[in-house]
């Protein structure tokens, strides 16, 4: 894994190419490592949300729940 202390760090070009290489590379001060710079990966196919409404109507059925009532209820009071 390739190191950098603080002074090479302004050299970018060689810290770019590293990373678009995809390595990790470690930022050391004085040889005690300081920090990890990881490179970025690309993002993966994009998330799959559950459907919820699907989900709800499995769980509640047709029920149709008063909390919303409730909440409309309670700020009528003040």
């Amino acid at each position: 894994m390739p190191s950098v202390n603080m002074r090479q760090l302004r050299d970018t070009k060689k810290l770019k190419a590293w990373l678009r290489s995809g390595k990790t590379v470690e930022l050391r001060e004085r040889n005690k490592l300081i920090a990890r710079i990881v490179p970025e990966r690309e993002a993966d196919k994009p998330v799959q949300w559950p459907d919820f409404a699907a989900r709800r109507k499995e769980i509640f059925g047709d029920k149709i729940l008063p909390g919303a009532d409730i909440v409309i209820e309670e700020r009528g009071r003040y």
